[in-house]
């Protein structure tokens, strides 16, 4: 979501509020304006994230830089559970009826 956690009652105040500031002749402008620095900020980051990717060498090629974000990252590697690193003993099959429990003749 571009806008975060504003609703629609939100951008409309944002509107109104930039129309006041602004005045209905340089308004237009103002918005292409930044309509446009938007657009050279994301083709500069863009080009930032492909040089680096670049840089780094085929081995980090595939690098997805979302997933270093610290809340991404927090939540991956602290809050998510994987199954493979729950610590214990490995996990069974439960026996069948009538079959006996498995033995190993060099325990004692």
């Amino acid at each position: 979501m571009p806008f975060g956690d504003l609703g629609f009652g939100e951008l409309l105040v944002v509107a109104v509020l930039a129309l006041f500031v602004f005045g209905p002749e340089r308004l237009p402008s103002v918005a292409a304006d930044a309509a446009k620095m938007l657009r050279n900020l994301r083709k500069t980051l863009k080009g930032l994230t492909d040089d680096l990717k670049t840089e780094l060498g085929p081995e980090v090629g595939d690098l997805d830089l979302a997933s270093l974000h610290p809340k991404t990252f927090v939540r991956k590697h602290l809050l998510e559970d994987d199954p493979d690193d729950v610590p214990g003993p490995p996990r069974q099959r439960a026996l069948a009826s009538g079959e006996s429990a498995p033995w190993d003749p060099e325990t004692t």
